[in-house]
């Protein structure tokens, strides 16, 4: 049976034995139209003659006789015929064996591409095979130009093609979608000399038949018609369409290929709206109508209390406030007290005497006690000889175990390390020229500034500099050759450079490669980046200059990669170039790394030191953050310097207490305060020590925070210490290691209550996945655990030098010169006067106290209606000095650039490639899956608003299957020893790799598969071949077992423009949506292997997907073991260690209200803070709860105004004050990242944890405070009736 395929249906031969002969009369009218018709046809050419205007190409010999028969002997045109798609029989035809050659490799190229889709195939060669070889030329070609042709022949130099316009539309329509997978394009981009988007029926097949594209031998005029025009009929063969199956059972094409074969093109789910209240913010809504029924409730309430107190005419606070309306000091022996109550106080009182005893040995050994803290000090700081400071942003921010990190160790293992990337954005300050006009017609094209020619040689000598650069690594020469990505070594050593200037491969005479006509410049840099752009991957423009696009590292450069501020896809409306130098990284040899880091150290030097006024240049390089983030750490030690000296000026001075001006150098306590902060910082180096024993690194958070922290902790304790010692009197017959003891017995329990409580937090806090976080929380807890400890030993000790040399009246510092002897009165401090006479009782009015509680309420409320609408990331340019060039750099990419980091779609090691099903799977042409890995991102890219992925994936496998079919010429090894055979070598031992029939045309499986792919990932592309896979694929597909099975691969495509931390958070989120539904369309639940996405960010930013959980749960823990420990330590009073839970979260939480107000972000780093900011305020609480717990006083309120009283002027003038001026110095700092997280966040910290300590917390106890302990009261009775300090009981 024979079918004519490059006939239409009314033209073609049929089977005769398989029809039934038809009616006499009709038949001769049949036959007689035909016969009729064979007369008409006839050749226009046969045979080839002289060379053509076109190099390397031939034209045409003019013959006008009937078509020939091919040649008998011989397979060689059999072969031919079947690659062209023709079925050979007794056929005549207007072409010759040569003939059938030149059109073989003419459509070597469009075929290697287009095959893809074997309808768009088909129709293609349909339109060549009936112009080359149709029986029937003349009905449809018409030779309109000759030249002669020595001795007696004419070329054909000119002809016209009647083409039905339905044809042409046909053709368009299956070809139009076919994508060309190594280069991220349509394949039309490559074939129809501009960007797919803007190609139609007509200008493709112009293009095609256009002698400037240096395929076709002579010029080829196009008539598109329908009807007969001139006498000439059109050729209107039979066409499919991309969703039809041909006659030799090739399938439809793929979705990725056919839109058709799509469906409706995907929508993307509509984004939840907000929760609104009549269009209102309903947490907002919420909160403001809890606020206003508390507010109503408590003042109802107040005002009730009040009347019924006025009614009964009882005491003032009595009824409300305490159940006991009698002193309990007058008769404490009539109290019952309950078995908790006398359980707490028998606590309580061995933990004073535990205190008590060992501050009086302190006291009376204090050489020993200080050399002994001297020792631990030394023995555990002498681990600082190990301590190793992780700047690895990796190491920091992102958990080993996490899944981001996990899957970035199996990407570095498989496929390498991510490149490290040096990138410049520049801009120019010069006009544009006028558009461009093409030659011969075309509308004007106007072209950015930064495209004018005279720009482009600046940049390319500014390029030329930067590959020239030298560096210099332990005395070795280093250059950019000896780092850069090179894809094609060793048969090609140039860098990969991500340069406009490599579409003219990189030479300035390629630049100013033109073409004229004699009159016109019909060719110039214009028309040959107006084709690159489209068909980047090109080794030939097809234009008259005939130059590759092909970057001279033997790879595609993407428009979209090397371009910026362009609008849609007219990229010469540039208005910036992007020039990337993609450099090896080396995670595990330092030597190579050593030489990266510092070419790139030479790189920055020279950029920054570049100047030309014609070229504005933003830049950066690998090692740009981590440089400026030193260099912004080494800017700001003078800025913390001072804030320490300020500090440390004002503990010195106001741990004094001068009686008179007289003894100002005697009452000072200069000595014992710089001794109380070297105390401070020695826990800090202790717990520094220790933890590098361990082998844990450090980290900058540790280094900058935990001081702060520990000097806020320590110092409280130290005012606490010292200021009760000065409002104490000593006994008669009472020594002074006695008095001390008795005071640590006091005030010990307290400042182990708020150190065990923050230590435990902190330990706990170690739970954390985040490392910066368990880091931070591990040094800290330990630091403030050694802090306590020496401070109830040798700063104890040091006290009771210092108050045996002040007793002497020995001057401070110069302890050897002694005052003369003088009678000076005891006087209670400015401070503490002022609390107890002034601020205690204002605060407690009882019309004060319920403004407090609807003011703190209030901010509490507001603070909760906006917790959600904190912002989580960490916006990079904060992190970055405010005079940092890469800052420019950040502007300049969020301005300009329009595509964002590439993303890896990973098939871990397990999947089976082997097999047909395993290989639907995943591809996305002809046969594969509409579900499959490639189509499903495709999918994706198709809305990619919304998924973020910007690009069609690049598939090794489809191109595989392209460059391994008998038709493409790629696939090709030498008959005798079996090695692979370059498509662009001319050996006649080199055969196809598979046998042009039915079997050898399909996928190959199984054994096959494997023995050609080593061939295709070593394959460079090349002007016959386009489809190696060597520069594109060679990193991409891990081969195990000796080449002899597929282990892991990878599918690339990029994100879309990521600007802000939102947009990589979403896009790392969509992107493993994407993956999580491909593993399950795959059936690979229950495998060992998954599919999953990688990008070099994933790393950095997978911590916000968690970051609310994990601050909800550090701040849980740490409010949880506060809650604990203060149980315990309190004498198990349950109900005062809620009240010191309830103060803390709302600090915490109104952290979060001015994080809000003040535009800082939810991160590791601010999570720290929040940590600590737990830890601190438990000194701004615990110590004022516990005086109200063991105070003796009858009412709630007198109890909380002794309370504040006497812990408050020490817990302001320990915190607060000490706090309130360094952190004012930090605002001077020139980082952002420390005014930000530093300077706001410690400024809300120390003011909201003083005003909820000192002002809301004592008249929430004075409202909600626990009942006295009884036994308490009955043990204090005991203890102080009948002694000097009887009047304590009434104070």
């Amino acid at each position: 049976m024979l079918t004519c395929r490059f006939f239409s249906a009314g033209h073609g031969c049929t089977d005769a034995v398989s029809q039934s002969p038809p009616n006499p009369p009709v038949c001769m009218v049949i036959f007689m139209f035909f016969l009729i018709n064979a007369r008409a046809q006839h050749c226009i050419w046969y045979g080839e003659c002289g060379e053509s205007q076109v190099p390397g190409k031939k034209y045409n010999c003019n013959y006008t006789g009937p078509a020939l028969p091919l040649p008998e002997e011989g397979h060689e045109h059999e072969d031919l015929l079947e690659l062209l798609g023709f079925d050979y029989g007794n056929r005549s035809l207007c072409c010759d064996v040569q003939q059938l050659k030149t059109l073989k490799a003419s459509l070597e190229l469009p075929l290697q591409f287009l095959s893809r889709c074997p309808a768009c195939f088909f129709n293609l060669m349909n339109l060549f095979c009936e112009l080359t070889c149709s029986p029937r030329q003349s009905l449809f070609l018409n030779g309109t130009d000759f030249s002669p042709y020595p001795p007696d022949q004419h070329n054909v130099v000119k002809v016209s093609y009647y083409i039905g316009q339905t044809f042409a539309n046909a053709m368009y329509n299956a070809c139009r979608d076919v994508q060309a997978p190594s280069s991220n394009v349509r394949a039309l981009s490559l074939l129809c000399g501009q960007d797919a988007s803007h190609c139609t029926p007509t200008n493709w097949i112009e293009y095609m038949f256009d002698t400037n594209n240096g395929q076709t031998p002579f010029a080829i005029k196009p008539i598109f018609t329908d009807v007969p025009e001139a006498g000439f009929s059109p050729m209107t063969n039979t066409t499919y369409g991309c969703t039809d199956i041909l006659e030799d059972g090739s399938g439809p094409c793929s979705c990725q290929d056919c839109s058709q074969s799509c469906g409706p093109k995907p929508v993307p789910p509509p984004q939840p709206p907000p929760w609104t209240i009549l269009g209102m913010d309903g947490m907002s809504v919420v909160m403001w109508i809890t606020y206003v029924v508390f507010l109503l409730s408590f003042v109802g309430g107040v005002v009730g209390a009040w009347c019924y107190r006025r009614r009964t005419v009882m005491s003032e606070y009595g009824p409300i406030l305490d159940s006991n309306n009698h002193s309990v000091n007058k008769d404490p022996t009539g109290m019952d007290a309950s078995c908790c109550e006398r359980f707490g106080e028998r606590f309580e009182n061995a933990l004073r005497i535990l205190f008590t005893s060992w501050g009086s040995f302190c006291v009376r050994r204090p050489l020993v006690v200080i050399l002994a803290s001297i020792v631990l000090v030394a023995a555990c700081s002498s681990g600082l000889i190990y301590m190793h400071v992780t700047t690895d942003p990796v190491e920091l921010w992102s958990s080993p175990s996490s899944q981001a990190r996990q899957e970035k160790e199996y990407f570095d293992t498989h496929f390498g390390p991510f490149f490290r990337t040096e990138q410049l954005i520049i801009t120019t300050p010069l006009v544009p020229d006028p558009p461009y006009s093409p030659y011969p017609i075309g509308d004007d094209v106007p072209f950015g500034a930064p495209l004018r020619k005279d720009v482009l040689h600046q940049v390319l000598d500014f390029q030329t500099d930067i590959e020239n650069l030298e560096a210099t690594y332990q005395g070795e020469r280093v250059t950019l050759k000896d780092i850069c990505l090179t894809p094609l070594a060793p048969y090609n050593s140039n860098c990969t450079i991500l340069s406009v200037l490599n579409y003219y491969q990189n030479s300035h005479d390629v630049l100013d490669h033109t073409t004229t006509d004699g009159f016109w410049t019909t060719a110039d840099y214009h028309s040959h980046f107006l084709y690159c752009v489209s068909a980047p991957a090109s080794l030939n423009d097809t234009t008259p200059l005939h130059d590759p696009c092909m970057g001279t590292f033997g790879g595609p450069v993407f428009p979209w990669l090397i371009l910026g501020g362009y609008d849609a896809t007219n990229y010469n409306n540039a208005t910036a170039l992007v020039i990337t130098f993609p450099v090896n990284n080396y995670h595990n040899d330092t030597k190579k790394l050593g030489k990266a880091l510092a070419w790139e150290k030479e790189f920055i030097d020279f950029v920054k030191n570049y100047s030309n006024p014609n070229l504005t240049i933003a830049f950066s390089s690998e090692r740009s953050i981590e440089d400026e983030i030193n260099r912004e750490s080494e800017s700001d030690i003078s800025t913390i310097l001072v804030s320490y000296i300020i500090m440390f000026v004002y503990i010195s001075l106001a741990l004094g207490h001068i009686q008179s001006c007289r003894r100002v150098l005697v009452d000072s306590k200069i000595s014992l305060g710089i001794a109380g902060i070297l105390i401070v910082l020695s826990s800090v180096i202790c717990s520094l020590g220790v933890f590098s024993y361990i082998g844990i690194p450090l980290t900058l958070i540790v280094i900058e925070v935990i001081p702060f922290l520990v000097l806020a902790v320590g110092v409280d304790n130290i005012f606490i210490i010292v200021q009760t010692y000065q409002r104490d009197e000593r006994m008669p017959q009472e020594e002074l290691h006695q008095q001390i003891g008795r005071i640590l017995g006091d005030v010990a329990p307290s400042m182990f209550l708020s150190s065990f409580s923050e230590t435990v937090a902190f330990f706990l806090g170690g739970l954390s996945s985040m490392p910066a976080v368990r880091t931070f929380s591990l040094f800290a807890g330990l630091a403030v655990f050694i802090d306590f400890i020496l401070q109830i030993s040798c700063f104890i000790s040091l006290l009771g030098l210092d108050i045996k040399r002040q007793e002497s009246n020995r001057l401070d510092i110069l302890c050897c010169v002694k005052l003369s002897e003088g009678q000076e009165e005891k006087s209670d401090g400015f401070l503490f006067r002022f609390f107890k006479k002034v601020y205690a009782p204002f605060i407690l009015k009882e019309w004060v106290r319920p403004l407090v509680v609807a003011v703190f309420v209030g901010v509490l409320s507001f603070s909760i209606a906006v917790i959600n609408k904190v912002e989580v990331g960490l916006d990079q340019t904060l992190s970055m000095p405010d005079d940092s060039y890469v800052l420019d750099y950040f502007g300049n990419m969020s301005e300009f650039l329009h595509t964002g980091p590439p993303v890896y779609f990973v098939v871990e090691e397990g999947h089976d490639y082997l097999t047909m099903e395993g290989q639907n799977s995943v591809c996305g042409g002809v046969g594969c899956n509409n579900n499959s890995l490639v189509l499903q991102v495709y999918t994706a890219s198709l809305i990619s608003s919304y998924t973020k992925i910007g690009f069609t994936p690049s598939s090794w496998l489809d191109d595989y299957f392209d460059w391994i079919k008998p038709q493409s010429g790629c696939c090709r090894y030498y008959n005798g020893t079996g090695a692979f055979c370059n498509a662009s070598v001319e050996n006649t031992t080199c055969v196809n790799c598979r046998p042009m029939t039915q079997s050898g045309k399909q996928r190959p499986t199984g054994q096959d598969f494997m023995r050609f792919l080593p061939m295709f990932l070593s394959d460079n592309p090349n002007p016959k071949c386009g489809k190696g896979g060597h520069a594109s694929y060679s990193a991409g597909v891990d081969l195990i077992g000796n080449d002899t099975n597929v282990g892991a691969t990878y599918f690339m495509t990029y994100h879309t423009i990521l600007k802000t931390s939102a947009d990589f958070i979403d896009a790392m989120k969509k992107a493993r949506n994407l993956a999580d539904n491909i593993t399950d369309t795959m059936g690979l639940q229950g495998t060992s292997y998954r599919v999953f996405p990688y990008s070099v960010f994933y790393v950095f930013y997978e911590q916000y997907l968690t970051i609310v959980f994990d601050t909800a749960f550090n701040l849980s823990v740490s409010l949880g073991a506060i809650f604990l420990v203060s149980t315990v330590l309190l004498g198990f009073e349950v109900w005062s260690a809620v009240l010191v839970s309830l103060t803390i979260a709302m600090i915490l939480v109104n952290m979060f209200g001015v994080m809000w107000l003040w535009g800082i972000s939810l991160n590791a780093v601010s999570l720290v803070n929040l940590v600590m900011s737990c830890g601190i305020s438990v000194e701004f609480c615990s110590h004022i709860v516990r005086a109200f717990s063991i105070s003796t006083k009858t009412t709630r309120v007198e109890r909380a105004e002794e309370a504040l009283a006497h812990m408050g002027s020490s817990v302001f003038s320990g915190i607060t004050l000490t706090k309130f001026g360094g952190i004012l110095i930090l605002a001077l700092s020139k980082s952002q990242i420390f005014q930000i997280f530093y300077f706001r966040m410690y400024l809300a910290i120390v003011l909201l944890g003083a005003t909820h300590g000192l002002i809301f917390l004592p008249v929430l106890l004075s409202y909600v405070g626990p009942s006295v302990n009884k036994a308490k009261v009955q043990a204090a009775h005991s203890r102080f009736v009948g002694t000097e300090r009887e009047h304590l009981l009434n104070f």
